[in-house]
């Protein structure tokens, strides 16, 4: 396995190598040496997750304000078009936008520092998994509109469905503002 750095700082690309064979494949998805040489606590992990979405369905941008989350994210079924933002204050890629295509032939996993907004569109009917390392807490949910302009994501499909919370998102330019205004508490 393989980890390579991303132009947002934290952002990494873990790139395993599956073995292949006449039988099909066997690949590791995660290794905690790996992890924990990168930087990232395998312990802090408490929850995994996973969802199914439909060809062309899109599920965020989400993040937390407050304490966070940091994510661990793979497509293990299937395809999809992953979005990652900096969305944290002062740090100097705030709004940088990284994209990738996660799918269930290279197994790539990213892993996803606190702070940072997370969204996807499936290319495929696809199944995304997610290691997160806190417990959910609604109170600091925050969404951002998809289709923002100053963030400017080029989305590869015409979006065929999305949560009511996904559809009223924030503007991009308000949670800056919200950010601000926590960190001048």
């Amino acid at each position: 396995m393989h980890v390579r750095e991303t132009g947002i700082a934290g952002l990494l690309v873990f790139e395993p190598s599956p073995h292949r064979d006449e039988r099909g494949w066997f690949s590791r998805t995660f290794d905690a040496d790996v992890a924990r040489g990168a930087g990232v606590d395998p312990h802090a992990f408490l929850q995994d997750s996973q969802s199914r979405t439909v060809r062309a369905g899109l599920r965020g941008l989400h993040g937390r304000v407050g304490r966070g989350e940091a994510k661990l994210v793979r497509c293990a079924r299937g395809a999809i078009f992953d979005v990652v933002v900096d969305a944290r204050h002062g740090s100097p890629t705030l709004g940088r936008v990284e994209t990738f295509r996660l799918d269930d032939e290279n197994m790539t996993s990213i892993y996803i520092p606190r702070g940072c907004l997370h969204g996807f569109q499936a290319l495929t009917e696809a199944d995304t998994c997610y290691r997160i390392d806190a417990p959910h807490d609604p109170a600091e949910d925050v969404t951002v509109r998809y289709d923002d302009p100053d963030l400017g994501i080029d989305w590869p499909l015409p979006v065929s469905v999305m949560s009511e919370k996904d559809k009223a998102g924030r503007p991009w330019a308000e949670l800056t503002r919200l950010l601000e205004t926590a960190a001048g508490r």
